[in-house]
């Protein structure tokens, strides 16, 4: 679900890191941005699952590695109970395959912590405006994916096929166009490729727009 930024005035985030300190310092560096308002703030996966209720987050800023119930396992809760809330991780790890599970278990964006104000808060804009950001660190691991011939995870569909429709589709939504700007250029209504892409999404198994990016490159349906 995309929101609407300029009919709500402000992005609602919520933050989860075990480091205080951490915390206040995203916030703080975050400040200057009058369209981004945080609302909770969690010092582990459980406590920001026990405050989503109340503070309903547009946007959550998730840590990897914190105590009681870690970034991954909150991912995959959120992912199911909240599907609507856009969740970027925010972690020291660099490791690929930390990466790759995480785009596959829901979230939208992966950034370091050594990111800059800046790009955290494009992340957090582009999320909410198109359902995914990624930057050139993930799209080097999404390139690296597309060309690997080993460990492939089987698959019963093992030729996966598309319509030209949808072939455009998906090849507009991996170009950062947004649903207006795809039926713009296809000539037909936003309804429409957003049905498409929710088709696919539920075809290949994705849980979002970044999911469904993620599996179109690693299994070369772009050219």
């Amino acid at each position: 679900m995309r929101v609407d930024i300029e009919t709500m005035g402000f992005i609602k985030v919520a933050i989860a890191d075990d480091h205080k300190i951490f915390r206040k310092g995203v916030i703080l560096s975050l400040r200057a941005y009058s369209n981004i308002k945080f609302v909770q703030e969690a010092e582990n996966g459980q406590e920001l699952l026990d405050g989503l209720a109340v503070s309903q987050p547009d946007v959550i800023l998730m840590d990897l590695r914190m105590p009681l119930k870690d970034g991954i396992e909150t991912t995959k809760m959120i992912a199911k109970l909240y599907p609507q809330i856009h969740i970027i991780a925010l972690t020291m790890y660099e490791d690929e395959r930390f990466v790759s599970h995480m785009m596959e278990i829901g979230a939208n964006g992966y950034l370091l912590k050594s990111a800059d104000p800046a790009e955290i808060k494009r992340a957090i804009m582009e999320v909410t405006s198109k359902g995914y950001y990624l930057n050139n660190f993930v799209n080097r691991i999404l390139l690296k994916k597309s060309h690997a011939r080993t460990k492939v995870i089987p698959n019963l569909n093992t030729e996966v096929t598309l319509s030209e429709r949808e072939r455009e589709v998906v090849k507009y939504i991996c170009m950062e166009f947004t649903a207006q700007e795809i039926a713009q250029k296809l000539d037909v209504s936003p309804r429409t490729v957003e049905a498409i892409k929710d088709r696919l999404m539920e075809r290949f198994g994705a849980k979002n727009t970044a999911g469904l990016v993620f599996f179109a490159v690693k299994n070369n349906l772009i050219d």
